[in-house]
């Protein structure tokens, strides 16, 4: 047997918390994990507790038994938690990739205009669109409805819809969460060319 290192050691004992959290995020007991992965009580609370080695077989029993996959089960912590927004000043945007997603990404705008009143201005490209109202009032634009949406109201619609968002009654703020093809709608329309990752 090969010995642990001390950056084994940080997996294994992020491992047992995962499997910790996962039962308590379920509401079930030591008991009732054991039982659903066919394991005695007393081998989950040693494995859990660090006092007892962990198995391939026991994690894939557990993984089964809690909803989810052994390559989630037993991932590496990210290092690099904290993302720092790219900003496009000259179009009011912050934007956030998404790291699981590298196709997608999340961003801030400040609208300060209505809607467009000519619905030649509205835009449509391949893709999907998830947004969530800050501040103040967003009016959505989508194919002939209106939609009026307030702090903390969130619209998600596929963007070959023609669409707009504009501000009613003062600055609003939008979070918008994009797929690759929405993203580079939005990039080409806001800068005139063919933007991409």
């Amino acid at each position: 047997m090969l010995p642990m290192t001390q950056e084994d050691g940080r997996l294994e004992s992020l491992i047992r918390k995962r499997i910790r959290a996962l039962r308590v995020a379920q509401g079930w007991s030591l008991e009732e994990l054991a039982r659903r992965a066919n394991l005695s009580q007393s081998s989950l609370s040693r494995i859990e507790n660090g006092r007892r080695r962990l198995a391939l077989d026991q994690l894939v029993a557990l993984a089964r038994a809690l909803d989810t996959t052994l390559d989630q089960l037993v991932a590496h912590a990210a290092d690099d938690v904290v993302i720092s927004p790219m900003i496009d000043s000259a179009h009011g945007l912050m934007r956030w990739p998404i790291k699981s997603d590298p196709g997608m990404s999340v961003m801030r705008q400040r609208i300060t205009d209505p809607p467009p009143g000519d619905p030649a201005r509205m835009r449509a490209h391949p893709g999907r669109e998830w947004l969530v109202v800050l501040s103040g009032t967003a009016v959505l634009m989508l194919g002939d409805r209106r939609f009026r949406l307030q702090a903390n109201q969130a619209a998600e619609f596929p963007t070959m819809m023609p669409h707009a968002i504009g501000a009613e009654g003062g600055p609003c703020e939008i979070l918008g969460i994009f797929d690759r093809d929405a993203r580079r709608g939005h990039q080409k329309d806001a800068d005139g060319s063919d933007a991409d990752s």
